[in-house]
């Protein structure tokens, strides 16, 4: 196993590293404009990530098995975060991908800040630098992905998607959102396997969209509480069982919208 530590203000930084790397990253000084580039192909590759100034563009890259960014299992009760995001203005990209064996790909990231914009390609790749589109990657990509985002802002942006291909292990999703408002979130689930969403609510204003399709069991568990409009959308398409346990404690006396389409 491989380390490598950086501290990084105000640079470009590009890597491209192999098998069993750790890469650990910390944003110091007071500057911003921070542009990272991180590839990553291999196995059992990690990456940890701290960031704390405005306006980064982060671009984290991994191509293989068992590979993580800022990884925990859970969080809170003195659980240290994962991925940390401590500034404003900022764009995270996200690909993982493997087309050479069974998957096991693992993203944790806490943003604690307004106005920030997240991509995650799962089992896809971006189409390219500039369109955070989800395409297909080659048919072998083999699923069983894992991702854990914990938002405390407001005004945050954040598009997902886990994908499988002709492979059959399973997606899972925990996506949780506290202590901000005007939070837009667009996930899907796709492809073989079976699929588990958790999707917890505690702000106001959002529109929220979550699709869950293909082979495979869906299960959403679906958790809305604000005092304002909070709109969501859930589809779930399965030829398998179709499940989903939805808490909506909506205070608001316009309502607020939820659609739910299982087919």
């Amino acid at each position: 196993m491989k380390s490598l530590l950086f501290k990084v203000s105000s640079l470009l930084l590009c890597l491209n590293v192999f098998a069993a790397n750790s890469i650990y990253i910390t944003q110091v000084g007071t500057s911003n404009n921070l542009t990272l580039d991180i590839l990553q192909d291999g196995d059992d590759n990690e990456v940890r990530l701290s960031v704390s100034h405005d306006n980064n563009t982060i671009d984290i890259d991994q191509e293989g098995n068992n590979n993580t960014v800022s990884w925990v299992s859970y969080w809170g009760s003195g659980q240290a975060w994962g991925g940390d995001l401590d500034g404003s203005g900022n764009t995270l990209k996200f690909e993982q991908y493997n087309t050479t064996g069974s998957d096991a790909n693992r993203i944790g990231f806490h943003i604690n800040t307004n106005n920030n914009t997240v991509h995650v390609c799962q089992g896809k790749t971006f189409v390219d630098a500039n369109d955070t589109t989800c395409e297909s990657s080659a048919t072998a990509e083999y699923g069983g992905h894992t991702i854990n985002i914990d938002l405390h802002s407001g005004d945050t942006n954040l598009k997902g998607s886990q994908e499988t291909g002709t492979g059959n292990a399973d997606h899972y999703a925990r996506i949780y959102t506290y202590n901000g408002d005007n939070n837009d979130i667009s996930f899907k689930q796709k492809g073989n396997g079976n699929k588990t969403l958790h999707f917890i609510v505690r702000t106001d204003n959002g529109e929220q969209s979550m699709v869950q399709k293909g082979d495979g069991v869906h299960t959403a568990t679906i958790d809305l509480t604000g005092a304002y409009t909070t709109d969501l959308d859930l589809t779930q398409n399965s030829n398998s069982n179709q499940t989903y346990t939805l808490t909506n404690n909506c205070q608001t006396s316009s309502g607020c919208s939820v659609t739910v389409t299982q087919n």
